[in-house]
C-alpha cells in the first residue's frame, strides 16, 4: 500500500514539474498547448507563489513527486477553480487519490465552499475524475476553445462543500 501526501510546491519541483506539463499526454489536453520554457515556468511560479490565495501543491507517492495541483481564487470568496496532472509515468488510480486528497484539503484545511473544474471535451480521463470524485456538470461552453486544428466545448463542473462531506461520510 502506498503512502501519499500533499505538500506546497517549491523552486525544487520546478524542473519535473515543467516535465509532466510538457509531456504529451498532459500538454495535448491543456488550454495552452505549446511548450513553456524555463525561464517563463520560473515565473509563473514565482507570480503564483507570491499569491497567498493561491495553492501550488506536489502530490507524493511513498515520498516520490507523482501529481501536482493547483487551486486559484474565483470570482467569489470561498470559491476556488482547480487544476491538476499526475507524472505521465503514474501508475493507474493515482490521479484519483491525487483528487481525494487535494479536495479534502481544499475543503478541510483552505475552507472553500465550492470548487470549480473545467475539462476540455476530449478529455476523457479528466470528465471520468471529475464525476467520480461527486462534481455536477454544471454546463457546456459550446465551440469555446480552439486547438489549433478543431474546436471544442468546455464542460464546467462544481463541487460543494457540503457534497465533499456528505461523499465522505458514506
Amino acid at each position: 500500500m502506498t503512502h501519499d501526501t500533499l505538500r506546497s510546491m517549491t523552486h525544487e519541483d520546478l524542473d519535473v514539474v515543467r516535465a509532466w506539463r510538457n509531456h504529451p499526454s498532459v500538454r495535448d489536453f491543456m488550454f495552452t498547448r505549446e511548450e513553456i520554457a524555463a525561464e517563463d515556468h520560473r515565473k509563473w511560479f514565482e507570480k503564483c507563489a507570491a499569491d497567498p490565495l493561491r495553492a501550488l501543491l506536489i502530490f507524493e507517492c511513498d515520498g516520490r513527486p507523482q501529481g501536482f495541483v493547483q487551486f486559484s481564487p474565483a470570482l467569489s470568496r470561498g470559491v476556488a477553480d482547480w487544476g491538476f496532472y499526475t507524472a505521465p509515468d503514474a501508475e493507474k488510480g493515482t490521479g484519483r487519490r491525487l483528487g481525494q486528497m487535494a479536495l479534502t484539503h481544499a475543503f478541510d484545511t483552505l475552507g472553500y465552499e465550492r470548487v470549480a473544474g473545467q475539462a476540455i471535451d476530449d478529455n476523457a480521463a479528466s470528465i471520468r475524475m471529475h464525476t467520480a470524485l461527486g462534481f455536477t456538470e454544471e454546463g457546456r461552453l459550446r465551440r469555446h476553445f480552439f486547438d489549433g486544428t478543431n474546436w471544442h466545448d468546455i464542460i464546467l463542473f462544481g463541487l460543494l462543500n457540503t457534497e465533499w462531506r456528505d461523499s465522505q461520510q458514506g
